[in-house]
């Protein structure tokens, strides 16, 4: 895990365990902040649709947490060409401030009694800004760890990133329940929860400063200097069938299942114990560790 990266003995840089750990406590915040306003999903709803009704208010407040799945992907294509044209270090630096003024910015927004329409108006946009950068930071993490790692090691390095979904998880619950623990359940129904996101502006600040101690990954040095012909990647990925079966295999075959069985089992356990069951919410988040 000390060793140097491959590929280019002479490049000097942080060690592979600096990359590896700075890279995944990064994308660690970001699935922390994409995750909260899952986990307060409820308290959302009350606060940004009370006006259509208790029943209507939870499934537009769930809609709205899919927004952010649904321009994902977009953000990996975007992001993708991006890290291929400017470098990943500032690719990364881009996504998660991205995603840290979205999240902090939710703890920020008037409600719907404060606002009016403009509330859920300005809540969506900052759920797609926040879709948006996680679906660049996610892949991206991956190809940086992949391209410092030696072929022997690479699919167990670049495993760390697959586990920092779960972390953010954690890390979102623990917050949520230690918040709700200090300021009660009341006080946290009608302002607290705000809390855990603007929380996010400290994390930021902790990942711009592990992010900046890393180095462009020598592939992509490599990369940036033997490459004189224009490139058509998207042409490449999608539109050839040499590469674009694999991007069907993995998209049907691993990551819709996959992601069904993350996302329902979770958020749907979550609403058939708060909604179903009645099952109090500090209990619920107690429960409800992946």
């Amino acid at each position: 895990m000390n060793a140097k990266v491959s590929g280019d003995p002479a490049a000097r840089g942080p060690g592979l365990r600096t990359v590896v750990g700075a890279s995944a406590a990064g994308t660690a915040f970001e699935w922390y902040d994409f995750f909260i306003f899952g986990s307060l999903t409820a308290i959302i709803a009350r606060h940004f649709y009370a006006e259509v009704g208790e029943a209507t208010s939870y499934i537009l407040a769930l809609l709205t947490f899919g927004v952010g799945f649904v321009v994902r992907p977009l953000g990996a294509l975007v992001f993708g060409w991006f890290g291929d044209q400017v470098g990943r270090k500032t690719t990364f630096l881009v996504t998660i401030t991205l995603m840290g003024v979205a999240t902090v910015a939710i703890g920020l927004l008037p409600d719907y009694s404060q606002a009016g329409i403009i509330a859920p108006i300005l809540l969506i946009t900052m759920r797609i800004l926040q879709g948006f950068a996680l679906g660049g930071e996610y892949g991206g993490a991956a190809i940086f760890v992949a391209e410092h790692s030696p072929n022997e090691k690479r699919g167990f390095l670049t495993g760390w990133i697959q586990t920092t979904a779960a972390l953010g998880l954690i890390g979102a619950l623990v917050v949520i329940i230690v918040t709700r623990l200090t300021v009660g359940a009341e006080a946290f129904n009608e302002w607290g929860w705000r809390i855990p996101f603007l929380l996010s502006a400290f994390l930021l600040v902790i990942s711009l400063w592990i992010r900046m101690k890393l180095h462009e990954s020598p592939a992509f040095q490599r990369m940036a200097a033997e490459s004189t012909e224009k490139r058509a990647p998207f042409k490449e990925s999608f539109l050839t069938w040499r590469n674009g079966r694999f991007v069907l295999l993995a998209l049907f075959g691993i990551m819709i299942a996959q992601g069904a069985v993350w996302y329902a089992g979770y958020f749907y356990t979550r609403f058939f114990m708060e909604r179903v069951l009645k099952v109090e919410v500090a209990t619920v988040d107690a429960w409800c560790w992946p």
